[in-house]
């Protein structure tokens, strides 16, 4: 455990507020105990506005102080203690974090500082490159409707530092974890006497090809996600999507869609299961009003006979391919997809384009895969945005086709996050319909 001594007044430096806020968790956390806080952000102060209304009582007081638009070097090589961003991009080759290190100042992540105060044998950790959101979650609503107490943080669920006290020693703690978070916890450790992290439980929903632009390679994307069991020992669990989620067990009673839900439900309910020890038959029933998260798979509207699903949450090929494929006839799917370029593959993509109803891409990748799908002879339409993709879409559809956005990558291009995009999706899907026609969910 990282041990500071906060009645000295430390100097933190904190990489990145980040626009929805993502560095507010540690920055609160660090000030109450006692720290000089400096937050520093590359972004200027007028695209941080929301975030830095709620450290305005914190930025008052002096307790906080930010350096906004920039970084610089002596903020790293003078502070007593650096707190990295997860999502800086290659941090081993950062200059900003390498002046800390230079300087030995130690650097952590908002991560690190939670699990190294957490009861490792209760914490449930799950990372994947798709379903690891759902499965955290659906492990999360099981051991509560088991009338178990659990904490759902990490990737989801937000900040679990402020949390801390509230733990008690029975409760469980699902954490969903990315590959950025699992670097640090891994090869990424920053600070002395530092050892790799690995939770009690560990679920790996499955891998492909994702954040290339991040990690370099997809082996070192590989690497960073088995950190999660690279310092487990052999009392902790292991469980891989390619063993537990595949097993061909009954369908489990879920209303979400689709065969890759049903693989998240086996994963999530074999952690349950080594967490508790509670029988097959009674795990099964622990999921059945478990209607999923936004954003991934949603049924958003029902109209004249046609469905509308916001799967935004779908940041790679491999996400789309699946969501695809859990309607069961891909030929009453007209798909939404495109968008920021994370150097992915989208082959998959583009050859789904001859069993659909019709491929409208959008983005920066758009007319790559419109191309590579055909172009409209077959029935793929580069359409840019989103609003035009939806129009040339529903003109298009026919009563008991699907309209499904699940772009395979991120909105970075034209949305500030794959949240934006869904809601705006969402609206654009129930603008366009008779409030009397449409059932919504």
């Amino acid at each position: 455990m990282f041990v500071m001594d906060f009645s000295s007044a430390p100097r933190v430096t904190v990489m990145g507020l980040g626009r929805f806020g993502g560095g507010l968790g540690v920055t609160r956390w660090l000030a109450e105990r006692g720290a000089k806080v400096l937050v520093t952000d590359l972004a200027p102060a007028d695209s941080l506005r929301e975030p830095l209304r709620e450290l305005q009582p914190l930025l008052d007081s002096g307790a906080v102080t930010t350096r906004l638009g920039e970084h610089r070097a002596d903020d790293f090589r003078t502070a007593d203690l650096v707190i990295a961003n997860p999502a800086v991009p290659r941090p081993w080759e950062n200059p900003h974090l390498n002046a800390a290190r230079d300087a030995g100042v130690p650097i952590t992540t908002e991560m690190r500082l939670l699990v190294e105060r957490l009861p490792r044998e209760r914490v449930i950790g799950i990372t994947g490159t798709a379903g690891k959101s759902t499965t955290a979650a659906m492990i999360h609503h099981a051991l509560r409707r088991a009338n178990l107490h659990s904490h759902l943080g990490g990737n989801i669920g937000g900040s679990l530092l402020a949390s801390l006290e509230t733990i008690q020693p029975a409760d469980w703690i699902v954490l969903e974890l990315s590959s950025f978070m699992l670097w640090w916890l891994g090869e990424g450790v920053g600070h002395r006497n530092a050892t790799a992290w690995s939770p009690h439980i560990a679920v790996l929903t499955n891998l492909s090809p994702n954040h290339l632009d991040w990690h370099g390679t997809f082996e070192d994307y590989a690497a960073a996600k088995e950190n999660i069991f690279a310092a487990q020992t052999r009392d902790d669990h292991e469980i891989r999507g390619e063993t537990a989620g595949t097993q061909p067990d009954d369908d489990i009673p879920l209303r979400i869609p689709g065969t890759h839900n049903q693989i998240n439900a086996r994963l999530a309910l074999e952690a349950v299961h080594r967490a508790t020890g509670l029988s097959p038959a009674r795990l099964t029933s622990l999921l059945d009003d478990f209607t999923g998260l936004p954003h991934r798979l949603q049924l958003i509207a029902e109209y004249e006979g046609q469905r509308f699903y916001n799967d935004s949450k779908s940041t790679t090929p491999n996400a789309t391919e699946l969501a695809v494929r859990s309607f069961g006839d891909a030929g009453c799917v007209h798909l939404i997809a495109g968008g920021y370029d994370k150097g992915s593959d989208l082959s998959s993509i583009a050859a789904l384009a001859s069993e659909l109803a019709g491929l409208y891409t959008i983005g920066a990748t758009g007319k790559q895969l419109a191309e590579a799908a055909g172009g409209e002879s077959h029935d793929a339409w580069y359409a840019d945005t989103l609003n035009r993709a939806v129009e040339r879409a529903m003109a298009r559809m026919k009563p008991g086709d699907v309209l499904l956005l699940s772009p395979g990558c991120a909105s970075w291009d034209q949305f500030a996050h794959y949240e934006e995009r869904g809601d705006h999706f969402v609206s654009l899907v129930r603008d366009s319909m008779t409030p009397s026609q449409t059932t919504l969910p």
